[in-house]
């Protein structure tokens, strides 16, 4: 991702549904992108009775954590929030590309925005400044639920 972040709209969410899912793998660092992005909805007015979360124990998981939310809840959007550290082997890669495409499918197939807020680092400081630190991604993956919601509402009103 760059750090060339497009400005934030300002957007009503007050009557968005939203759905988070997140993985359990690495919580402290996906626990801090669900807080930058409850705060960010919160922001634009999304209330917490509106968010439905459920937890899934990786990012492999997220995909069909997603769907199980579209299929039991009626959501605008959907967050789906892990984060992947690189190791000695390829299984990173494997990981956030099956997420990747297993989330792209699941709305699509749903015709529902789907937030691939996957944070892939190559360390753990490189994780921790995504997750906790300078580099916003919750509150940005956040601000693309919002945008894709009010397009979706904008292209089909």
């Amino acid at each position: 991702m760059s750090l060339d972040t497009p400005s934030a709209l300002v957007i009503d969410g007050s009557r968005f549904r939203v759905g988070i899912v997140a993985a359990r793998f690495n919580e402290r660092l996906v626990d801090g992108l669900v807080r930058s992005a409850m705060a960010t909805l919160r922001a634009a007015g999304v209330v917490d009775s509106n968010v439905t979360t459920i937890r899934v124990p990786g990012s492999g998981e997220l995909p069909f954590g997603v769907q199980m939310l579209f299929d039991r809840h009626s959501l605008d959007v959907c967050l789906a929030l892990g984060v992947v550290i690189k190791g000695g082997t390829m299984h990173d890669q494997l990981v956030a590309e099956a997420a990747q495409q297993g989330l792209l499918r699941v709305g699509l197939d749903a015709k529902i925005p789907v937030i691939v807020g996957v944070v892939t680092a190559n360390d753990d400081a490189q994780a921790e400044e995504r997750c906790l630190g300078k580099i916003n991604r919750g509150g940005e993956f956040a601000q693309t639920a919002l945008e894709m919601v009010a397009l979706k509402n904008r292209i089909l009103s």
